[in-house]
């Protein structure tokens, strides 16, 4: 694949979309080409900006035929910025901000271009919900196409575990609907494999009932104490319901007026939580109970503004590195590990945190989707963020020094998500026995691989 040397041809293209095709230099473009993760600033030659499933299959014709580089973006909330490639044609998803919610049937259709908490205020309207990502401005298809764990995934999943069905665009320009007796070998492969497989323009999500509200919260702790505060968490979790959620996150305290000013800049431990039960303080009280805490903001809440928490800790137009690992359990050598690197942490939106799977999840067949992650206990993941390019060499140093250390405690499983841009050789993990069968269905749905900015999945 190749740059569009010039936009000869592309008069075709703007003549079939619903929507504008953008060239460099144009009102609009350098918005429509800017990632939420500032460490990258690529430039595709020409953006389609798509309101239809009719406009991607141009968009895609275009670039098949061309032979240029294609990359899609969603809601472009992506760690490694895969969505967005230099040169070439970019599909541009985000016009397509359709929502329908059917109440009686429990179910909910979103088009490509839909946030989490855009669907999150849709359905609460009903007290509906699936399982989404805590950061607001993530894209339901993005999120669900690798996985999409989040507050209620213990109760009912990942997010692709509630897809019932999708409409795609292939590497051929066909539009298909699959689902379980529809082309589901693609159906299988879109549920986990990313973006390999086609354009996924809309997706049809089951929905549960939860809200409007629930109880949730930090309680957060001095560092000096998390050996053994994360000793009792891991038991913790072993006997939670599986309607509450709890990260133990770590992180150095912001200089803001929550916190009291001889805490700015020190590490903590920091027990985020959601039950879906508004009433359930007795289920989270052992965890107000580990000492005194800095904080302890346990309340009733919308499961809404719950969704929305973090938005503040990741804000867009900062630079951004994740890491991740798969663990079989939160051993005392992966807690010595965190004890030894937390303290150290740089970057001003950094933190780590560990993230509980099971439930749900771990009922789910390992084969049953093209997701691998199934069997592990613990997702463990370092978020590093900072402002300045200066800060690039010791930050990344860090977070990878720490992922690093964390490896001889891991699986070798990780979640796709968060592979980072440097991390191409970990594709395989992420998918395990599965990696396979998806190499071949890559073949037969992509065998040119067209779809080759991202994660990437080479046909067999």
């Amino acid at each position: 694949m190749s740059r569009i040397g010039s936009p000869v041809g592309a008069s075709g293209l703007a003549a079939q979309l619903g929507g504008n095709l953008l060239e460099r230099g144009e009102a609009g473009f350098d918005e429509a080409r800017a990632a939420w993760n500032a460490r990258f600033d690529r430039s595709p030659d020409l953006i389609a900006l798509s309101t239809s499933s009719e406009d991607v299959r141009a968009a895609i014709d275009f670039a098949r035929e061309n032979r240029s580089t294609l990359s899609v973006k969603g809601c472009g909330h992506s760690y490694a910025v895969s969505s967005v490639a230099e040169g070439g044609l970019l599909i541009d998803l985000s016009p397509m901000k359709s929502i329908a919610v059917d109440v009686a049937g429990k179910r909910a259709t979103v088009g490509a271009g839909v946030t989490c908490g855009q669907l999150d205020a849709a359905t609460q309207q009903h007290g509906l919900a699936t399982p989404a990502p805590t950061v607001s401005s993530v894209g339901v298809i993005g999120a669900a196409l690798g996985g999409g764990s989040g507050y209620l995934s213990r109760s009912y999943g990942l997010a692709l575990d509630n897809v019932t069905a999708a409409e795609v665009v292939t590497a051929d320009g066909r539009q298909l609907r699959v689902s379980a007796d529809e082309h589901p070998d693609l159906f299988w492969a879109i549920r986990g494999g990313g973006g390999n497989f086609g354009v996924v323009t809309s997706l049809d999500l089951r929905l549960h009932e939860v809200g409007p509200m629930v109880l949730s919260g930090q309680i957060i702790y001095p560092f000096e104490n998390a050996r053994e505060h994360l000793r009792f968490y891991k038991d913790f979790m072993a006997r939670a319901p599986e309607e509450l959620q709890c990260y133990a996150f770590f992180f150095r305290t912001p200089p803001i007026d929550a916190f009291p000013a001889e805490w700015h800049g020190r590490p903590v431990v920091d027990f985020v939580f959601c039950h879906q039960d508004p009433e359930a303080f007795d289920a989270v009280q052992p965890l107000r109970q580990l000492g005194t805490p800095i904080l302890d903001l346990t309340a009733p809440a919308s499961y809404v503004a719950t969704q929305t928490a973090f938005d503040a800790s990741l804000p867009p137009g900062q630079r951004y590195l994740s890491k991740a690992h798969d663990l079989d359990e939160l051993t005392d050598g992966a807690i010595d590990t965190i004890v030894e690197y937390v303290p150290n942490t740089v970057g001003a939106f950094t933190a780590a945190y560990v993230d509980p799977l099971g439930g749900a999840i771990g009922r789910v067949p390992m084969d049953a989707t093209a997701y691998a992650g199934r069997g592990s206990k613990y997702g463990f993941h370092i978020i590093a963020g900072w402002t300045p390019s200066a800060e690039d060499a010791s930050v990344i140093g860090w977070a990878s020094g720490f992922a690093d250390a964390m490896a001889q405690h891991a699986n070798g499983g990780v979640y796709v998500n968060l592979i980072a841009d440097d991390e191409t050789d970990r594709v395989p993990n992420a998918y395990g026995p599965n990696f396979r069968r998806l190499r071949e269905l890559k073949r037969m749905w992509d065998p040119e691989n067209l779809f080759s900015s991202n994660h990437n999945i080479p046909p067999a």
